[in-house]
């Protein structure tokens, strides 16, 4: 997956999750709605940490192809 196919992705999510968040402004989330919002919180932080991992090789001199998506439970424990 290169740079411009993970940002595509990013962007797809980032709108998807801006319009669960805004369809339900006034009322609570469905339980299955949360479920998504997770999914979607999760996979976004994937992304975001492939993208560092792709920029990260390049600077460094190696192959940005050999970065790799991380578990959720590895990306997730990341401070903020």
């Amino acid at each position: 997956m290169d740079d411009s196919t993970v940002l595509h992705r990013i962007d797809v999510l980032s709108r998807e999750e801006l319009e669960l968040e805004e369809s339900h402004a006034n009322e609570p989330l469905s339980a299955e709605r949360l479920q998504r919002l997770h999914a979607i919180e999760v996979e976004l932080d994937q992304c975001w940490d492939l993208l560092r991992q792709r920029r990260a090789r390049r600077s460094a001199g190696q192959d940005p192809d050999d970065a790799s998506v991380r578990p959720d439970t590895v990306v997730e424990g990341y401070l903020q």
